[in-house]
């Protein structure tokens, strides 16, 4: 993988799109919905216009079936081309395509009956347009306009169901990375070409374990940007917004948001002024989420989220910082519930019912992207190899540029499941 230099604001690389037989589902089921629509609302007009009589439905319906399916295929042209997504194109295109449906609907009709277009059978062709078809085009061009583009929408967006979701947000480096922000270490030279190599390294990771990467938009002056866990938070299709704690990060949550929105199923919801709370100090265990109480997140953003875990069905824990940035520099979990850190960065283990203590500060922080793979840092052999001992298979990937700002495996991105 190849990464331009932070400062573009470059279209994202890996934002999931449909796929051609999605499209070509959609132009044809929005058709489909507006001439169906139509043929309905004629068939039910004249019906009723004949003083309910059944027989119309065999006398008529022949004809308004062949009109739905020429106003099909004509709005299907229309819909691959674009003109459903903005009235002022959609309302000419309902239009023409309906009259020239119920033109070459009415031909077949005449011409079953055994007439000939003369020009007195033209006439009458025309005249249909305003008596036996207008129902018919009224109706296609209204649910053209208000109608086809939400079709199209709807079958786009539709998740398909092959599995479970593994969706993983990301955001490439800025360009002023190197003056991140930093609480507990002393600053250290970053090598941001390095650090954009190490980037792409760790996306591609993410891909080969099978998970399809969204790309939020470059924030080029945001040093921390990169670190996208810090502005969200995801519990299955809620995502909760944070309000970093550090006042430089607070436009980070923008983007991040609109991202997200962008997902199909996903509900927002928001950590407000003045709680503060930071991505990488929530911890989810099973339906246990254990929060930091850390310099970057305090007790109005810990009461906020509680309040909004509660009803469902979260239980809120908090934990005491001190030595670490985030409870995720200290603490992350295994996928059976087993939460892992070092013990000179945790204050309480005996909060966690299950805890293992691991050998290397840097190995405290592993990503589960499989129920028995995690993607870790490898300046932590050590760890790698006790969890390798417990049966999980470890990926690992250098990361260094990003530890000396305090980063993690974790802080790289958010998965969304």
């Amino acid at each position: 993988m190849t990464s331009p230099r932070a400062g573009r604001l470059a279209p994202a690389r890996f934002t999931p799109e449909p796929t051609p037989a999605r499209r070509i589902l959609a132009v044809f089921t929005a058709a489909f919905a507006v001439a169906f629509t139509a043929f309905g609302a004629a068939l039910l007009a004249y019906f009723i216009g004949e003083g309910a009589d059944a027989s119309v439905f065999g006398l008529v319906g022949g004809h308004f079936a062949w009109a739905g399916l020429f106003l099909t295929v004509l709005l299907a042209v229309g819909n691959a081309a674009g003109a459903a997504r903005r009235w002022f194109l959609a309302l000419p295109t309902g239009l023409a395509s309906a009259v020239l449906a119920s033109l070459l609907a009415t031909i077949l009709t005449f011409l079953g009956g055994g007439l000939t277009l003369d020009g007195a059978t033209l006439v009458v062709m025309w005249s249909w347009l305003v008596s036996i078809n207008l129902i018919f085009i009224v109706t296609a061009v209204l649910a053209y306009v208000f109608l086809s583009w939400r079709v199209i929408r709807a079958v786009l967006d539709a998740r398909v169901q092959h599995g479970p979701r593994k969706l993983a947000l990301v955001r490439i480096p800025a360009s002023n990375l190197a003056e991140g922000e930093l609480t507990h270490l002393e600053r250290m030279p970053v090598d941001t070409d390095l650090a954009d190599e190490q980037w792409d390294n760790y996306c591609a990771a993410l891909v080969a374990e099978g998970w399809e990467l969204v790309e939020v938009d470059a924030a080029p002056d945001l040093a921390d940007s990169v670190f996208v866990e810090d502005a969200v938070v995801m519990f299955g299709d809620l995502a909760l917004i944070t309000s970093p704690g550090a006042e430089s990060r607070r436009g980070e949550t923008e983007a991040v948001e609109r991202a997200v929105a962008a997902l199909p199923g996903v509900t927002i919801a928001r950590i407000e002024a003045p709680g503060t709370l930071d991505g990488g100090d929530v911890l989810k265990v099973g339906d246990t989420v254990y929060v930091g109480a850390s310099s970057r997140t305090n007790a109005a953003g810990i009461h906020q989220l509680r309040a909004l875990l509660t009803p469902h069905g979260f239980r809120v824990v908090a934990v005491p910082i001190g030595a670490a940035l985030h409870l995720k520099s200290a603490v992350t979990a295994l996928p059976d519930g087993t939460v892992i850190g070092h013990p000179d960065l945790i204050a309480d283990p005996t909060l966690f019912p299950s805890f293992l203590p691991v050998p290397e500060v840097h190995g405290v922080a592993v990503v589960a992207v499989a129920d028995d793979t995690l993607l870790m840092s490898a300046a932590a052999p050590r760890t790698a190899e006790l969890l390798s001992s417990l049966g999980y298979r470890v990926v690992t990937v250098d990361i260094s540029e990003f530890e000396k700002l305090e980063g993690c495996v974790t802080c790289l991105s958010v998965r969304v499941r």
